[in-house]
């Protein structure tokens, strides 16, 4: 019973170690195949981009920028401070007096930072 058992965790073992193998293979065959295509221009160096902002700090910037309001909502919520709201609203009001072309630049940033399209939420408006 315990030679069976121990056979079968012998065989267990070796399918994951091939499969691993095997991964690895086809990763590094991928990652050729990739390269070779970005030699040939047929593919843009998204990839490459895509690592290069992960090294950034803007994300984390623009997070704090884009939670600071509602943060300062709630501290006037739970301070009692009215005057806080008050000064929010005279921020976004502040804000939509601000050139169109300067509010669409800042839609577009902080959505590409994330993600988003810019021009698909500027659309729907």
């Amino acid at each position: 019973m315990w030679l069976k058992l121990l056979s079968m965790g012998i065989k267990t073992g070796s399918h994951l170690y091939q499969n691993r193998q095997r991964t690895k293979m086809l990763m590094s065959d991928a990652e050729r195949l990739h390269a070779e295509k970005l030699a040939n221009g047929e593919l843009e160096y998204k990839k490459e981009i895509l690592q290069s902002n992960d090294k950034g700090w803007k994300d984390e910037f623009v997070l704090i920028l884009v939670s600071l309001p509602i943060l300062l909502l709630v501290y006037s919520v739970f301070s009692n401070d009215p005057d806080i709201k008050v000064k929010i609203d005279l921020f976004f009001e502040y804000f939509k007096e601000l050139p169109m072309w300067f509010q669409i630049l800042f839609v577009s940033v902080v959505g590409a930072i994330y993600g988003i399209k810019g021009t698909e939420l500027i659309k729907r408006k």
